[in-house]
């Protein structure tokens, strides 16, 4: 296959997931059995951002005429997250769209959609059966993307470090507020709060708000959101996350679904988020431009000349070039 070929395939598979079949609903049900944070809402915002996002044939062929093809195809070992549904796919889809082989070892989160997705694919093209394979241990992999924790990282460095590889750690995400946020604007940050119950690495995790920010307003939309509560898995973090600020004297504010607490730390506990004030913007810019190795990517209002910003309700809404760590995958793999 050609990288014309490749293309097409992928923007088929974007057409197919947007039609939304039938034949979704037996693995939407497994997915969710399997891993009950993987609810049946939440699949279908990663499989719609997926199609919309990174599989339409025009910003395929735009993305990958910035790249040079490899003149050899190699073994790429792929181990993604299973923190959020599909949250393996960019990487998988660069591997293809390179014209690598990937051999890819699913996480037990969320085993189901990338073999499921894959074998629409060969079923439409077998040619496409050489360039995937499913496996419970890597081997033979000539380079590798793996994605976990801090601690599954330093597993990965070192049993990885005689390939070429990016090997990636815990990162996080915030907001920059200024004060001045519309209704809407708040109503799409709750958006980069709470999609996928904030388990993603671009989920926004902490805010950084001016003195004397007024929380009522944000608070009150938030608890638009409150179905959250819903869910035995987050209802249980709530009231664990409750009561341990409770024991430990730390103040809090809450709405019914979610805890708010002043915290340094670019990392939140489940159904919580963070906040710290700031006296001076550029202070402020200073600060973050020196921890934008911890961060995923930052939403806001507001330019800054350090870093960029994404609008609010963007931060699950990654376009096809929104690199993870912003390490080029693709620049990556052309050097194979």
């Amino acid at each position: 296959m050609n990288q014309n070929d490749r293309i097409k395939l992928l923007s088929q598979l974007g057409d197919f997931i947007l039609s939304n079949p039938i034949e979704f609903e037996p693995i939407l049900v497994l997915s969710f059995q399997n891993n009950n944070w993987f609810t049946i809402e939440n699949q279908k915002v990663a499989l719609d951002s997926i199609a919309k996002h990174l599989l339409q044939k025009d910003v395929l062929e735009s993305f990958s005429q910035k790249y040079t093809e490899p003149k050899t195809s190699k073994i790429v070992g792929l181990i993604p997250a299973g923190n959020i549904p599909l949250v393996g796919f960019h990487d998988w889809m660069c591997i293809f769209l390179m014209g690598h082989y990937s051999q890819i070892k699913v996480s037990y989160k969320d085993p189901y959609w990338m073999p499921y997705l894959v074998e629409k694919m060969i079923a439409w093209n077998p040619v496409a059966s050489k360039y995937f394979e499913f496996v419970e241990k890597l081997n033979g992999f000539e380079a590798v993307i793996a994605t976990g924790s801090d601690n599954s990282a330093r597993y990965f460095e070192h049993y990885f470090s005689k390939v070429p590889n990016i090997i990636r750690k815990n990162r996080n995400s915030i907001a920059i507020l200024n004060g001045q946020e519309t209704d809407e604007d708040i109503r799409n940050l709750s958006k980069d709060v709470f999609t996928y119950f904030g388990l993603g690495c671009r989920n926004v995790s902490k805010i950084y708000i001016p003195s004397e920010y007024d929380f009522n307003n944000l608070m009150e939309i938030f608890h638009e959101n409150n179905s959250l509560i819903l869910h035995n898995k987050y209802q249980n973090n709530y009231d664990y996350n409750i009561v341990l600020y409770m024991l430990n004297k730390i103040k809090y504010q809450n709405n019914g679904c979610i805890i708010i607490t002043e915290n340094s730390s670019l990392s939140s506990r489940i159904a919580t988020l963070n906040y710290e004030y700031y006296d001076n913007i550029k202070t402020l810019e200073t600060q973050i431009s020196e921890e934008l190795f911890k961060i995923q990517c930052i939403v806001s209002k507001t330019n800054f000349d350090k870093f960029e910003t994404i609008p609010f309700g963007k931060s699950q809404q990654p376009e096809i070039d929104d690199f993870a760590d912003g390490v080029d995958t693709m620049e990556f793999l052309s050097k194979l």
